[in-house]
């Protein structure tokens, strides 16, 4: 054990340096991707029960204000239909959000690689 504590210390920090950047790609490619992509799923749930789309597919023949005549029917029919199609769009459009995400996550290293790269040539 060294006697100087500046250099024993320096060493350490050093030695957890090249650790922390020799690991970083393993860390991003293997648990930075799995927890990025849990935490995009929660949001796609959270994202589908605020937009009640599952209830709305669920409940898409019952008649709307217990009006059981045909055109109270009718009306609840497409006005649900219309409403499934509109808060589908919305959901289609977070999932494809959420993929740029991942795509994003999975080529952002690469992409600083290769403008590191370019910078040097």
């Amino acid at each position: 054990m060294p006697t100087n504590s500046f250099i024993f210390y320096s060493l350490q920090i050093l030695t957890e340096l090249i650790r922390d950047v020799l690991y970083f790609p393993v860390w991003w490619y293997s648990r930075g991707l799995v927890n990025s992509a849990k935490s995009l799923l929660n949001f796609l749930a959270d994202k589908q029960k605020a937009l009640g789309l599952l209830i709305w597919i669920k409940n898409i023949f019952r008649p709307m204000y217990a009006q059981y005549d045909w055109q109270g029917m009718l009306i609840s029919f497409f006005m649900r239909l219309v409403q499934i199609i509109f808060r589908s769009l919305i959901l289609l459009f977070w999932l494809v959000f959420s993929l740029a995400v991942i795509i994003f996550w999975i080529l952002f290293p690469i992409f600083v690689i290769y403008e590191i790269i370019f910078q040097f040539l």
